[in-house]
């Protein structure tokens, strides 16, 4: 899905045949995977750089892991984890930049440190003021399906229908933040992939993906490296033989494969350059031409 998403400073994220690359910057000890975080902010300007460089489109920047079972941090704590990596990368690049937060008070001083736009897994839920502070700033913002809490959302996540209870809480939810005074064309939405949903869950909304597009807002999927790849790939069913997140990189390259052919518009991803290189390959094989600048 071709999409122009506006940014500050009258800038655009333009997609093309392929979707858009955005490059995880944990600045976390405890995220799930041990190869996304940093250890400081010059430790995550080289990562941020690294990704720069490989053809990322934009970086999400993000102070609190979400993993399952995932312990809160004060949302000062998160923003001193944040805003550093923010204030080194954008001494260094211009690259789009977002905050990976569901706190309004790390997402303005992100803000105001240069990010350009909001990713907030509770799609504005957990904290009230995120939502006059995204109206009065202008920025853009993802929102995402999660059923439950990072504490217990993994806690039997159960559903009718998958894909059509979540297509049509987005829908009503992207359409409470219109009537808030959110511009249509600054919203993205997220179906939430390993966020209160089974391995199962997660399969369909992948095969159904093409339904979430017809909602008419850019699609981004956040699903690299998550326990059901490793599920997955794995030989044998019990937990403690899961393929851990390390292994997981050729099983999320296939699932962006997937997200691409369904035309979403960001893919969130760890492995930048690879992921890239798969765009790219795709790009060429669906125009029937390729390249080189």
């Amino acid at each position: 899905m071709a999409v122009e998403i506006p940014l500050p400073d009258n800038r655009t994220l333009k997609t093309d045949t392929v979707p858009l690359v955005m490059g995880i910057i944990n600045a976390t000890p405890d995220s799930f995977y041990a190869g996304s975080r940093t250890r400081s902010a010059a430790d995550a300007l080289e990562t941020a750089m690294a990704m720069e460089r490989a053809g990322a489109d934009l970086l999400d920047i993000g102070g609190e892991s979400t993993r399952p079972g995932a312990v809160r941090v004060s949302p000062e704590d998160e923003a001193d984890r944040v805003v550093p990596v923010i204030d080194a990368v954008r001494s260094r690049s211009d690259i789009a930049i977002s905050v990976d937060t569901r706190n309004a008070l790390v997402a303005r001083e992100a803000l105001k440190h240069g990010a350009d736009m909001v990713n907030d897994i509770s799609a504005l839920r957990h904290d009230e003021h995120m939502l006059p502070l995204l109206v009065e700033s202008g920025a853009p913002v993802v929102i995402m399906h999660m059923q439950g809490t990072p504490e217990t959302m993994q806690k039997n996540p159960s559903y009718g229908d998958v894909v059509v209870e979540i297509f049509s809480w987005l829908k009503d939810r992207a359409r409470e933040l219109v009537d808030a005074g959110i511009s249509r064309q600054k919203i993205m939405i997220d179906p939430g992939i390993g966020f209160g949903k089974t391995v199962e869950h997660n399969l369909q909304i992948l095969r159904e993906l093409p339904t979430f597009m017809t909602l008419g807002y850019p699609v981004l999927l956040g699903a690299s490296r998550k326990s059901f790849i490793g599920f997955i790939l794995s030989d044998n069913e019990a937990e403690s033989h899961r393929v851990p997140p390390e292994d997981r990189g050729a099983g999320s390259l296939a699932v962006h494969c997937q997200a691409a052919q369904a035309g979403v518009s960001i893919l969130r991803v760890h492995d930048v350059a690879e992921t890239v290189s798969a765009m790219r390959m795709l790009k060429a094989i669906w125009n029937g031409a390729y390249g080189h600048a």
